[in-house]
């Protein structure tokens, strides 16, 4: 019987001994969950068993995963990630589902969210219009291609006019002489095809609290772009301008002018002027939203000013947020939400089969998975740029080796014993 009591414990340290080994092994192994050999003793199975019982040895009764947090390690690379938290990166092989916590992921050449062994990430995908479609779970791709142009609509700005100002010593205003206006302030806006255009706005105090203000885009007057002779046509669109005597605008009462059906002109190398035919035959409907701009006793100053349009991007940068959104970065000055990561978690973790390659399968123990972004619930949160590190601590495998080591050599010892013993036995006459 002690024979097989120390073989038992043999095969025990064994196996502690595979486990510790495969735990050192991966020590640098990024996303690896190190490994526990968990033993129970083994009793014979019959009725007799009594309190007094001798066991019978031991036998390995699991080795379960530990999937406590490793340390997050930073990278700079912008599609490696790490999870600061619970969960696991969902990735599809053709299809069949696997679970990570190693964050090497890349582009292929369809520009598709792939890990290190071509297996494709997964997460929320959008429609045509950049619009996330939540509860859709699908491969995450990366759209590459040049964004479109937007023309501009909307010009919001807001500005301050100097109200000691006098008139301008100059009439009428001419936008080649300084002296006949106040104030000036340039904005650049687009075209449908991207094309840049100046639009200047000239100020011109006409009385207190009174002004007219002159635009012109391009040096020509947006309201008159179907002139034959373009030359004539660079008389300003002129719009009034009233503020109260707490120094308010008042007049345009919404405080937005309408430019209406702009159709941008372009110099000729001989200094003529042409329309510019990248402009719709419509022309383009343009409103200046100037509300918030006031006349107080200080100098002339834009305070703010944004437009809605831009000229065509290239990409230039992807972004990931700790929730999992991923933004594209274009050379327009532009950003796009490209998809979003989700994270899948289990009831029951330890239940999960590994799989080789850092991954795991779902398995009847585990449970369905939960998927959700980063940070729901009790989801962990992104970390773009970096990686989480193996959970092992070498220090413990290696105290772990001894012990291994001495159990086996007891158990081995114990079989020497047994030899002993039975070889005095046999020797008796």
């Amino acid at each position: 019987m002690s024979f097989n009591i120390g073989l038992s414990g043999m095969r025990a340290a064994s196996k502690d001994l595979n486990v510790t080994g495969n735990n050192i092994a991966n020590a640098g192994t990024a996303g690896f969950k190190q490994s526990r050999a968990e033993f129970a003793d083994v009793y014979a199975a019959n009725m007799g068993v009594g309190k007094n019982a001798v066991g019978s040895g031991v036998q390995l009764a699991n080795v379960s995963q530990q999937f406590n947090q490793g340390n997050i390690n930073y990278t700079q690379n912008a599609l490696d990630l790490a999870i600061n938290g619970n969960g696991f990166f969902q990735v599809s092989n053709n299809g069949a589902l696997s679970y990570t916590r190693a964050g090497y992921f890349g582009t292929d050449k369809e520009g598709n969210l792939v890990d290190n062994f071509g297996y494709n990430l997964q997460g929320y995908s959008v429609d045509g219009n950049g619009n996330l479609q939540t509860g859709q779970v699908s491969d995450l791709k990366i759209q590459t291609v040049s964004q479109e142009p937007k023309a501009t609509t909307k010009v919001t700005q807001g500005f301050n006019l100097n109200s000691t100002n006098a008139q301008p010593a100059n009439t009428p205003f001419d936008p080649a002489d300084p002296l006949s206006y106040n104030a000036s302030t340039s904005t650049n806006i687009y075209d449908e095809q991207g094309n840049a255009h100046v639009m200047t706005q000239y100020f011109v105090k006409t009385a207190s609290n009174e002004w007219d203000m002159h635009v012109l885009i391009n040096g020509r007057n947006p309201q008159d772009p179907t002139n034959a002779d373009p030359l004539v046509a660079t008389t300003p669109d002129t719009t009034s301008l009233v503020f109260n005597a707490s120094g308010a605008l008042v007049s345009p009462a919404t405080g937005t002018t309408a430019l209406a059906a702009w159709q941008p002109a372009v110099e000729n190398s001989d200094g003529t002027w042409s329309l510019n035919n990248a402009a719709p035959a419509a022309g383009l409907d343009l409103a200046l939203d100037m509300r918030g701009s006031t006349q107080y006793a200080s100098s002339f100053a834009v305070n703010s000013v944004s437009q809605d349009g831009y000229t065509t991007g290239e990409l230039a940068g992807l972004e990931i947020s700790e929730t999992g959104e991923i933004f594209a970065r274009y050379t327009n000055g532009q950003s796009k939400v490209q998809g979003q990561i989700i994270l899948a978690n289990f009831a029951n973790v330890q239940g999960l089969t590994p799989v080789g390659k850092t991954q795991w399968v779902q398995s009847f123990e585990s449970g369905e998975p939960v998927r959700n972004p980063p940070g729901s619930g009790t989801l962990g949160a992104l970390q773009a740029g970096a990686l989480e590190d193996s959970n092992v601590e070498l220090s413990d495998q290696l105290v772990n080796l001894i012990v291994a080591q001495r159990n086996y050599q007891a158990n081995a010892k114990t079989i020497e014993t047994e030899s002993a013993i039975t070889q005095t036995i046999i020797n008796l006459r």
